[in-house]
């Protein structure tokens, strides 16, 4: 099983070379890396976080949508129905593909303002926050597509989705909501328990529940979509894309 994963994961890191999300991924750390060199080190405290809050839940969604619906106008998710290798299998592999191609793009933008701008990060802690917000949302990514008719509807839904989240987080974060209402409140939005496990290691986090509950947010959560709805479905998704 662990050689048929190792494949696995290989052949899916393949394909999102085949389909260019490396070169969009190191476009965008590029992109982003050039805006927040010219920051001042207040603002840089603030935004390179946030930066990373967003790599690694919309656009994480953004890349595991996007690889499924090539797979799917290609057909290639029913032809590996036909291998020895199991539905889990098939579903971890792109989890961990994709776990790993959003650690390689943050670690880009990481590495730059660790070695020019002197950013105090604390790897252990930005890494599980990465890695754990990246795979909850890979997967709650994967479990949308299954119900999407078309690329154009997941794009729209995807974006309703980060907005409907990714709108309050970013008022929470930059103060703009200060009620203790919001504090309690947030602590249901995924984006903001995954802005909480990121933040935590940069300088100046002060550790609270929230930390700990956002950490299992991400990683309970990502273990209820994967066993309640990633794989039971894929079968289902997988047959009918097929045309069978």
């Amino acid at each position: 099983m662990k050689s048929r994963l190792a494949i696995l994961v290989k052949g899916e890191l393949s394909r999102l070379n085949k389909y260019n999300v490396f070169s969009i991924s190191i476009l965008v750390a590029l992109i982003w890396g050039i805006i927040l060199f010219f920051l001042n080190e207040d603002a840089l405290g603030s935004i390179l976080p946030f930066v990373l809050v967003l790599d690694a839940t919309m656009m994480s969604v953004m890349y595991i949508g996007s690889v499924m619906y090539f797979e799917k106008s290609e057909s290639t998710i029913s032809t590996m129905l036909v291998t020895p290798t199991t539905n889990k299998e098939l579903v971890m592999s792109k989890v961990i593909a994709n776990t790993i191609h959003n650690a390689f793009s943050a670690s880009l933008i990481i590495i730059v303002f660790i070695i020019f701008k002197d950013v105090d990060v604390k790897i252990f802690l930005v890494f599980l926050g990465i890695i754990s917000t990246t795979t909850f949302f890979t997967i709650a990514g994967l479990c949308l597509s299954y119900f999407q008719k078309d690329f154009t509807g997941m794009l729209v839904n995807i974006m309703i989705l980060m907005f409907g989240f990714g709108i309050p987080m970013a008022l929470y974060q930059f103060g703009v909501l200060k009620a203790d209402f919001w504090e309690y409140l947030l602590l249901i939005n995924p984006m903001q328990a995954g802005a909480e496990v990121i933040t935590a290691a940069f300088v100046g986090y002060e550790f609270t529940y929230k930390y700990y509950f956002s950490l299992a947010y991400m990683i309970i959560g990502a273990a209820i979509f994967y066993y309640g709805v990633a794989i039971p479905k894929f079968q289902k998704y997988a047959v009918k894309q097929s045309g069978v």
